[in-house]
């Protein structure tokens, strides 16, 4: 069975006294859900900090490089985030295909040297609304779905995807929990047909398009969604306990 997860992107926010309120309080709330993986993703500067406080959470950078080392001002490499212990690295968010142009070709090469280097992807991926009102939603994120796992033996590795409709981002506006359902039971059957009923079974898929306290109980409710990539709500402490906690039911 798959265990929930609840992954947190504080995005380019927060501050150092921010970042040690929620190690704290999420230490203490550990035991309240401990059937599900609670994981805080802080601006870069601020990880290091997070990570060395964890004990009930585990960590995500925001972005990684593929490059092992080098010349690449700004960026983060996976041995840099290995040596703070940090497990998790989201990878392919809609900001950084959209703002970053970020392609499928780079998302790829990002996913195989985390995988590589022992680090656990969370691919994110979603349509626009342009492209679900022109009916491409399914093959949108089918295309983005094997593209990002070209290089990668998924058998042998683990990944979680996370659903992110760019409709759906810091819009106020959420998929219904059908709409939501339909396309992660659509992205689990991409990964039975394409690489085997076993991994499509053991991989989660986050929904990720403006969760909140309100929205995910039943989002969370739906079989095929294994848990949230929650924005905006994630820098709201009791907020984002709550959405935990609806993981955890």
């Amino acid at each position: 069975m798959r265990k929930s997860m609840v992954a947190g992107n504080w995005k380019m926010n927060g501050s150092s006294a921010f970042a040690a309120q929620m190690s704290e309080q999420f230490n203490q709330h550990a035991p309240t859900v401990s059937s599900v993986d609670v994981v805080l993703c802080p601006p870069a500067i601020y990880l290091s900090q997070v990570q060395g406080d964890a004990q009930g959470y585990a960590c995500a950078a925001q972005n990684v490089h593929f490059a092992g080392s080098g010349a690449f001002t700004g960026e983060i490499s996976v041995a840099m985030l290995n040596d703070i212990k940090c497990k998790y690295v989201l990878v392919g968010h809609s900001e950084r295909r959209e703002m970053f142009a970020e392609t499928d070709a780079i998302i790829a090469k990002k996913m195989a040297v985390c995988v590589a280097a022992s680090l656990v992807p969370i691919l994110c991926i979603g349509e626009t609304l342009v492209q679900r009102n022109n009916g491409e939603a399914f093959a949108v994120v089918k295309r983005q779905v094997l593209a990002a796992l070209e290089d990668i033996d998924l058998k042998t590795n683990d990944i979680v995807i996370a659903y992110e409709p760019i409709w759906a981002i810091g819009t106020g506006e959420t998929a219904t929990p059908e709409q939501a359902q339909e396309i992660h039971a659509y992205i689990r059957s991409v990964l039975e047909a394409e690489i085997s009923l076993e991994v499509a079974e053991r991989t989660r898929i986050l929904y990720g398009g403006s969760v909140s306290a309100l929205t995910a109980s039943e989002l969370f409710s739906q079989p095929d969604i294994d848990g949230g990539l929650v924005g905006g709500a994630s820098l709201k402490v009791e907020d984002f306990k709550i959405i935990c906690s609806a993981a955890a039911n």
